[in-house]
């Protein structure tokens, strides 16, 4: 769990990983440092638990943020997931999902350029965050069907994006 000496006021940037700190204390998400310039936490999604991390690049300016919806792609089921992550990638504005060739995870990532200040808001932060979840909690459902459901990628994305307009 967190120490409670990096305290932003709402008002005040600072430096992004504290930040991500604040915000995650703030909601109760449980979160921890990695390193300086890294944070990971859990947040409870509506189809599962995502583990969120933020890696800052100093010398590029950039917050990664990374979110893991804890699904792994076995080898015969990887060429579907490809067309899928390209069909889903099509949907995004922002951020994109991909698969870590290291234990064929699959993520959704976005980078966040933050000026030569290096700064983070927490208005900023809670939409990344909040970004993250909600592209994962739209999506999984369509990996779900692929992996499990045997359904192309053409149907998963499809029976998803209907899913998910027929809960709002």
């Amino acid at each position: 769990m967190m120490q409670g000496n990096r305290d932003y006021q709402r008002d005040e940037d600072a430096a992004p990983v504290d930040m991500l700190a604040s915000l995650f204390e703030a909601r109760g998400w449980p979160c921890e440092f990695v390193g300086e310039d890294e944070i990971s936490g859990e947040i409870k999604g509506s189809w599962a638990n995502y583990t969120v991390r933020g890696i800052w690049r100093r010398e590029d300016h950039v917050l990664q943020l990374l979110c893991l919806p804890d699904i792994r792609v076995p080898d015969d089921k990887r060429t579907g997931v490809y067309e899928l992550l390209a069909l889903v990638n099509e949907q995004l504005w922002v951020g994109h999902f991909d698969i870590w060739s290291n234990g064929n995870v699959l993520l959704y990532r976005h980078g966040l350029l933050l000026g030569d200040e290096g700064l983070l808001s927490l208005a900023q932060a809670q939409v990344a965050v909040e970004a993250a979840i909600e592209e994962c909690d739209r999506f999984y459902p369509a990996f779900q069907f692929i992996l499990w459901g045997d359904k192309t990628p053409e149907e998963a994305l499809a029976a998803s994006l209907v899913d998910a307009a027929g809960e709002a």
